[in-house]
């Protein structure tokens, strides 16, 4: 089941240690800053070869503003994986919440 959390729940999920967090823009949106620990996937690569690049459950998917997240899971959905989690806003909203973002 696909759950869209707000940028305090899954900062909390975040601290939790259990939860890959998947970066699903592209590289020039990634180098604006990415949540911290966060792996780039762009969805296109993702849409392409799920099982590859989703090996197990646990994921939250975080795009610019939420619509790619939760296409993202989606996607992770129909290859059977159940734990997954899609940040309301995006990195916009994360940063809003005067969360901190990484910049390579």
């Amino acid at each position: 089941m696909i759950q869209v959390v707000s940028p305090k729940q899954a900062a909390a999920l975040i601290n939790e240690g259990t939860f890959e967090i998947v970066d699903v823009r592209e590289p020039d949106e990634w180098s604006t800053g990415h949540l911290p620990n966060a792996r780039m996937v762009p969805l296109a690569a993702l849409k392409a070869t799920p099982k590859d690049l989703l090996p197990h459950d646990g994921v939250l998917f975080v795009c610019a503003r939420g619509t790619r997240s939760l296409a993202a899971a989606r996607v992770a959905e129909s290859i059977g994986l159940r734990q997954l989690y899609s940040l309301e806003g995006g990195t916009q909203g994360w940063s809003t919440a005067g969360l901190p973002l990484v910049r390579d």
